[in-house]
């Protein structure tokens, strides 16, 4: 058991030693790769001096032997295009750079071994390699990518085509000459396809050419579209707003012909109106039987009946002409004795106005109640929380009413006088109060005093008992206004009878018992006697609020 533990061991420990073997290696690699500093990428134009840097900032404990700037094409073989030594003068060996590439420095630095390229071209663009030769380490190098730019000839057109049935091309758009090649899209709400395409170009450039597809129609004549061209040497996308451009034989309608050809009318105008890309050059009215009836005028595009008789018992045809073709259309009257019944105003409409006055008048007694409750608030005034209740009565007083009255008259009073120390509720009747339209006048109240007055004549000594009621209510000049069921804008049993009349009309109308003109009327007066209620009730109200503000003052 011992010994297989340690056998174990053994392998474990020799496993543990490759590992940091391995690691050793990568990370001297890694960093031997990150000790030579180089830009990754460089943007250029033709002809530009263009500089590729390179530096191996530390190198301590490394002995840097030589470097070397080696180019590789996208498509081709690695060439050496400059070789500097300590011990030597810099060297450009042949390439397609020879001539135009050469170190920054003069001499050449080899903690800094940057080049630079002049007049540079598209055919330069590809991978830049900066390669150390050291020791004791070997070669370490870095890679710049120098990217040619071109920036390209953006255009856009429209193609005018005709409305058909096939797809055809509708617009086109190009990014010439450009390097990288650019990105072409297209808005639009045209129901069509668009294809692009790219084509090597001058001087290593490409140019993509893209078109839009559809299948024409009347209907997407100048409807909008934009090509979008997105490049790397714009800032922003440019943009080519256009219209489509699809040309269609004329579209022909006739209007003013409302089928109530009855014998009689006069003064009836059809008028033709056509449309078409090109515009219709010309407008034209004629007959199927190619005879023009005598009641007929003819101006443009306007054919005028000036009296509907059996001579107009033909079919009137209207053409429109343009470049692409003919377009046409046709009325044939349909002659009748008797005019069609005129249309009334439809239900809804009627019940709408009826809802809206409702509305309305709801509005104007809303704003009447606060407003009123405003002021009474303001002024401090307001209708009174209870009833005043009556005086004390004193034994003087029934003394004296003893003393002054025989018991027969007492007796008499008793039986025939109603008494009544408080009101079962306050008197609201405002109609009542208000039944002259007299606003000067007011009516008073007589309470008699328990004592003769002497005033009286000997007719009338027999004076009530104390608060007997006179058969006029007291009054309070704080009046509530308490209008009941049947003094409300429209009461319930008006809205009951207008409702049971609607459904009549509708039971009417289903059956089919009666014309929908002769249900229209009925709803009308029906309509007319409830706004008379309304207006009666509106009546009311703008007189008790004339009466309170004149009571106010």
């Amino acid at each position: 058991m011992a010994r297989h533990d340690a056998r174990n061991w053994h392998d474990f420990t020799e496993m543990i030693g490759l590992l940091c073997l391995v690691s050793s290696i990568l990370i001297q690699h890694g960093a031997s790769g990150q000790r030579v500093k180089v830009e990754p990428e460089v943007l250029s134009y033709p002809g530009q001096t263009v500089t590729l840097r390179c530096a191996f900032p530390d190198s301590t404990g490394t002995q840097l032997t030589m470097v070397t700037w080696i180019y590789e094409p996208k498509d081709g073989e690695r060439i050496n295009i400059a070789v500097f030594h300590p011990n030597f003068d810099p060297n450009y060996p042949d390439s397609p750079l020879k001539g135009r590439v050469s170190f920054s420095h003069n001499p050449p630095d080899m903690m800094s071994p940057s080049i630079q390229i002049t007049n540079v071209e598209i055919t330069d663009e590809g991978k830049y390699i900066c390669e150390y030769a050291t020791y004791p380490g070997g070669n370490e190098q870095g890679i710049t990518y120098l990217v040619m730019l071109a920036k390209p000839s953006n255009s856009a057109s429209v193609t005018t085509v005709t409305a058909g049935t096939k797809p055809v091309v509708v617009a086109r758009c190009m990014s010439a000459n450009g390097r990288p090649p650019a990105q072409i899209t297209w808005v639009t709400t045209a129901n069509g396809n668009a294809t692009s395409k790219s084509q090597p170009s001058v001087n290593n450039t490409v140019t993509v050419s893209s078109e839009y597809l559809m299948v024409p129609t009347p209907k997407d004549n100048g409807i909008d579209i934009t090509c979008v061209v997105a490049h790397r040497t714009q800032v922003k996308p440019e943009r080519f707003p256009m219209n489509l451009a699809v040309q269609y034989a004329p579209l022909v309608s006739i209007e003013g012909d409302d089928n109530n050809w009855y014998i009689g009318r006069t003064n009836v105008a059809l008028t033709c109106q056509a449309t078409g890309n090109p515009v219709p050059t010309s407008v034209q009215w004629k007959t199927t039987s190619g005879v023009t009836p005598d009641t007929v005028q003819i101006t443009g595009n306007v054919l005028k009946v000036l009296k509907v008789d059996d001579n107009i018992n033909t079919t009137f045809v209207c053409e429109a002409n343009n470049s692409i073709g003919v377009g046409r259309n046709q009325a044939t009257p349909l002659l009748r004795d008797t005019p069609l019944p005129q249309k009334g105003p439809t239900t809804g409409t009627i019940i709408g106005a009826i809802i809206g006055v409702i509305i309305f008048l709801a509005l104007i007694g809303t704003a009447i109640a606060l407003y009123r409750k405003f002021r009474d608030r303001k002024l401090g005034k307001g209708p009174p929380k209870y009833k005043p209740p009556p005086p004390n009565k004193t034994n003087g007083s029934i003394g004296m009413l003893n003393t002054s009255h025989p018991a027969v008259a007492e007796d008499r009073l008793l039986q025939n006088q109603y008494y009544s120390t408080q009101s079962a509720e306050p008197v609201t009747d405002l109609d009542a109060y208000h039944e002259d339209d007299d606003c000067g006048e007011t009516v008073k109240e007589h309470y008699y005093a328990a004592a003769p007055s002497g005033w009286d004549e000997p007719g009338n000594n027999e004076v009530p008992a104390p608060y007997v009621h006179t058969g006029t209510e007291p009054q309070d000049h704080h009046h509530v206004s308490n209008q009941n069921r049947g003094d409300s804008f429209m009461s319930s049993a008006t809205h009951y009878m207008f409702t049971f009349m609607l459904l009549l009309l509708a039971v009417q109308l289903l059956h089919n018992s009666t014309s929908l003109l002769v249900v229209e009327q009925q709803l009308v007066k029906v309509i007319n006697m409830n706004l008379l209620v309304v207006a009666y009730q509106l009546y009311k109200l703008c007189k008790l609020v004339f009466r309170n503000q004149v009571w106010a003052k």
